[in-house]
Parts: C-alpha cells; sequence; structure tokens
C-alpha cells in the first residue's frame, strides 16, 4: 500500500513540475512587423496593435509570458502567405500566426514539402537559405472580419455607395494583381474597365494619388485604410461606409499537431469575446472592428466574385 502511495506521490509531483515548466515556458506568436493597426514593430519601440494587445491578453489568461517573433512578408515565386507562416510554425520560431487570414486555399495541405523562411527579427545569413520541412496547418476560430471597403477621394465625397455598380463614371485607381483589382475588373461582364486606371504595387502610392485628387475611388482592404488613417489624420479621403459583401475572417494559425493550445486559445477568444475586450481592442488600436461573420473559413474568393 505504501509503494503504491509513493508511486502516485512522485508521478503526481512529476506532472506538477511538468506543469509548472508549461507555465513558465512563454507563448510564441509570430505576427507581421508591419501591417497596422494589426501589428507594427519598431527597433526599439514596444510592439504596437489589435493583434498585440490580442496576443497579450491570451498568454495572460493561459498564465504565460508572451514573446513576438515579428517577420516581414515579401512575396516571390518560391512563397506565399501560407508557406511562411507555416515555415514559422514548423521551424518552432512560435507555435501561434495571428491576424492569418482564413480561408480554404490558405489552410490545405501545402503541395510543397519545404519552403524557405520569411525574414523575421534575428534571422541569421543561414536562416534566410536553409529550406523547412513542413507540417499541417490548424486555425483557430476568428476573432475578427476583415473586408474591401471603398474609399472616396476628396472629388468624390458625399458620393452614395451601396453597391461596385454606384462607382461607375468615377475614376477608379486600383492596384495590379490585387483582390481588389479582381472584383473590379470582373464586375458585370466588365462594365467599370474604362473608368480603371491600374498602378504598381510597392512603386505607385495609391491613396496618396486618391489624397491628391488624381482619382476618386479605390477599393482596399479596411485595415489599410484605418492604417491610413492613423498616419494621417488630417486626410481628404474618406470610407464610403461600404463593404464588399465578400470578405476573410482573421484568426490564429497553429500545426494540427498542436490541436491542445488551438483548445486553449479558443476558450480564451471566447471568454475575451463576451467581455467585451476584443472589441476594445480593436478601439484602442484604431481598427474599425467588425465581428467574425458565417463561413467561419471563407471558401474559392475568385470564384466567389467570378460569379458574383
Amino acid at each position: 500500500m505504501k509503494t503504491g502511495l509513493a508511486g502516485w506521490s512522485v508521478a503526481a509531483i512529476l506532472a506538477a513540475a511538468t506543469a509548472a515548466r508549461a507555465a513558465d515556458e512563454p507563448l510564441k506568436v509570430c505576427l507581421d512587423a508591419d501591417r497596422p493597426p494589426l501589428s507594427v514593430h519598431h527597433k526599439g519601440k514596444p510592439d504596437s496593435g489589435f493583434d498585440v494587445l490580442l496576443a497579450q491578453a491570451i498568454a495572460e489568461r493561459m498564465g504565460r509570458p508572451l514573446e513576438i517573433q515579428g517577420f516581414e512578408s515579401k512575396l516571390d515565386e518560391d512563397s506565399s502567405p501560407q508557406l511562411e507562416a507555416n515555415a514559422l510554425l514548423s521551424d518552432g520560431r512560435c507555435s501561434l500566426v495571428g491576424g492569418y487570414a482564413l480561408t480554404t486555399d490558405s489552410l490545405v495541405k501545402p503541395g510543397m514539402k519545404t519552403a524557405r523562411l520569411p525574414d523575421f527579427a534575428g534571422a541569421t545569413r543561414d536562416d534566410r537559405r536553409r529550406r523547412v520541412a513542413l507540417g499541417v496547418l490548424a486555425p483557430s476560430q476568428p476573432y475578427v472580419y476583415s473586408p474591401m471597403t471603398v474609399v472616396l477621394g476628396p472629388k468624390a465625397q458625399g458620393r452614395k455607395i451601396g453597391g461596385v455598380g454606384d462607382l461607375a463614371g468615377l475614376r477608379l485607381a486600383i492596384e495590379s494583381g490585387s483582390l481588389g483589382d479582381a472584383i473590379l475588373m470582373t464586375f458585370d461582364n466588365g462594365r467599370l474597365i474604362d473608368d480603371i486606371t491600374h498602378l504598381v504595387p510597392g512603386r505607385d502610392d495609391l491613396l496618396g494619388a486618391l489624397q491628391r485628387g488624381d482619382y476618386d475611388a479605390t477599393l482596399i482592404d479596411l485595415g489599410r485604410f484605418d492604417a491610413h488613417r492613423a498616419a494621417h489624420p488630417d486626410t481628404a479621403i474618406t470610407a464610403s461606409g461600404y463593404y464588399y459583401p465578400i470578405g476573410a475572417n482573421r484568426g490564429y494559425v497553429g500545426l494540427a499537431s498542436d490541436g491542445a493550445l488551438i483548445d486553449t486559445v479558443n476558450k480564451a477568444l471566447t471568454g475575451l469575446a463576451a467581455e467585451g475586450k476584443i472589441v476594445e481592442f480593436g478601439r484602442q488600436a484604431g481598427l474599425t472592428y467588425l465581428p467574425p461573420r458565417e463561413p467561419a473559413i471563407l471558401g474559392d474568393v475568385w470564384m466567389k466574385i467570378i460569379q458574383r
């Protein structure tokens, strides 16, 4: 009897010690270093943004310190947001990637066995060269909805926009190859094509051109407009209040092999949402917060656009 009790005591002590070590381990979350107002990292300054506030609250609920791994997403023919997130997780750089667009395409098993890591804080020359064996991604429940919105230039102020068709006759600017480009170019069998000017992403300043009055309207991610408004509080461009009906929720993504962590995160998100704290984090970060919408995971985006 004493031997059984002793054995049980040893097992209990070991389990408690393991749990204590786990509680001391930081919750490592990867966030884009330059995606205001979701997440921003500037050298020498504290991380900031909606996703930073949310990650801090989740780590606090889990009783664990938070460690944020900033990364920079730069696309090339050998990479994508899905592969970059997978590589970061599979390499152990973090256990969660935040602000992840939840679509079926972004969660499928990767067709490639390996991928390169995106540039991340602390990366070495070897890190930039090597490839990482990929795992399978698993999403958390969503915590924010990210739609496309029509933004109006100074000469279109007061224009009522209830749908894409209301943009007819306006001078439209859009970045080539963007989701907004696909939406506007295919609308009503190309009815808006003659009104559209294409700009080159990364070279042309879309919102700056709109601000100058060179164009009347564009269709961009709502969070991008929030970031512009925060950086230029006196801006003359305004949100129309119209949201394109096809949008994606954002949530966390981890590895499918770490299902227990995803379950814990979901419980934390449910509690924070019920208490109104996620909405408050959005307000603090300057984000136009919209709660998640069904479907939780968006299907084929391009097909939905073409069929509209």
